[in-house]
């Protein structure tokens, strides 16, 4: 009998995780987490990780994690690892109408590897995967739990509080600011730092930027999210106004702010590069208001793009967001073993002071494809900063430290030599 999003028939057989989407801090948290949930179920035999997530799986690149992370201590070297020890993949799956082919070799090597448990750690379009794969195990009544786990730095997942992989790229960032903040400081010079963040359709990343505040800083003069559109004549007004009452100007934004108009900002050229069609070259958004910034107002400008550096950055990892990763890990073995299946789990928050919350689970059709953008009332009526409610929810999920492996002076982390070596 199958009831909706629940299988009341359970067959003991293997479990096989992947992992996809961008890298985190926390991914391999979840991975250990789900592993060490697995090895104590009676009902899974062998746990399987796919090398370069459903993608990979097709081309049958499959890692025996029970061999590799069985004892405790090896689980922990995993847990802080950063990135993804399995390697990802942007493969989208194709629907079962447009490729039945791809799902009946899928199936026919779960059926092969007796996979009965299946866990896929990731963002939106991984949530599609999971949706996809759920369906059509229905569609075939093949006996299988298929769980996701959510992940991204984006934090634009629907319907749970906070992504893991967010709270350690919000300390990053916060932290990188503040430092930003000590070196633009040491000159009595007019200056604009402008610091370039993630996010090219949800504003989270950015909104981090005003935790760098200390009783001596207060964090970034300026901050602009996707969410409100951006106009220049506003921004530069801001400025001039900053400009009479102190020298160093910081300011915050997203990759993906765009003009009244819905154009991205980082789209207008800079006039400053020539290609060999005579066409202006375009840039990313930092460097395109370094340009405009510098011409309006006659300083020093100076752009920083974080980029990539926000994702992977273990050295300065939240120990709430590890934690929580592993946790929701193990909590998704815990919800396959109830038998629900096609759900991705998710946090609720019960209170920020003091903070605590509580795993769920939510049908994963409801996740995919869909984004969660910051409140309105989140961000300032200008719409160049956040209000106290962002603040009050962001600071929870920065707290505590980690304890990495170093060896001759740099973090010590799990071999990855399976994901570079080429394949012949």
């Amino acid at each position: 009998m199958i009831m909706e999003g629940i299988y009341m028939i359970f067959k003991k057989g293997n479990c096989l995780i992947g992992q996809s989407g961008g890298p985190t801090v926390a991914i391999n948290a979840s991975l250990c987490g789900v592993i060490e949930e697995a090895i104590q179920d009676p009902n899974i035999d062998s746990i399987y990780g796919m090398v370069n997530g459903i993608q990979g799986f097709l081309e049958k690149r499959v890692l025996n994690l029970s061999d590799l992370f069985g004892k405790e201590e090896q689980r922990n070297f995993l847990k802080y690892t950063p990135a993804m020890y399995l390697g990802s993949c942007r493969y989208r799956l194709p629907s079962f109408e447009e490729d039945p082919n791809v799902y009946k070799e899928i199936f026919s090597t779960f059926q092969e590897m007796n996979i009965r448990y299946f866990f896929y750690i990731g963002g939106n379009d991984s949530m599609d995967t999971v949706w996809k794969l759920s369906q059509y195990a229905k569609k075939i009544s093949y006996s299988i739990q298929i769980i996701g786990i959510p992940k991204t730095i984006d934090n634009d997942l629907p319907h749970t509080d906070h992504t893991p992989g967010f709270g350690s790229a919000a300390k990053y960032i916060a932290t990188s600011v503040l430092e930003i903040s000590h070196d633009s400081y040491i000159y009595d010079i007019p200056s604009v730092t402008i610091i370039e963040v993630m996010g090219r359709n949800t504003g989270w990343l950015s909104a981090a930027t005003a935790l760098a505040k200390t009783p001596y800083f207060n964090g970034p003069d300026l901050i602009y999210l996707p969410e409100v559109p951006f106009v220049m004549y506003e921004f530069l007004k801001d400025l001039r106004e900053l400009q009479k009452v102190k020298n160093n100007i910081i300011v915050a934004v997203s990759e993906g702010i765009k003009n009244p108009e819905g154009q991205y900002i980082a789209s207008q050229p800079t006039g400053t590069h020539i290609d060999g069609f005579g066409h202006a070259q375009l840039s990313g958004v930092g460097k395109v208001l370094e340009h405009i910034v510098k011409s309006a107002l006659s300083c020093k400008v100076r752009s920083i793009e974080l980029s990539v550096l926000q994702r992977s950055a273990m050295h300065i990892a939240s120990k709430t967001d590890l934690d929580e990763a592993q946790q929701i890990g193990q909590e998704a073995v815990k919800a396959a073993q109830k038998g629900l299946t096609g759900h991705m789990m998710t946090w609720i928050r019960e209170s920020n002071n003091p903070y605590s919350l509580k795993t769920s689970t939510i049908p994963v059709e409801k996740v995919a494809n869909q984004e969660k953008k910051v409140p309105r009332n989140w961000i300032n009526d200008l719409g160049n900063h956040v209000t106290s409610d962002m603040i009050d929810y962001l600071k929870p999920l920065i707290l505590g430290e980690v304890n990495i492996t170093y060896s001759e002076g740099l973090p010590k982390y799990c071999d990855i030599s399976h994901l570079y070596t080429k394949r012949v």
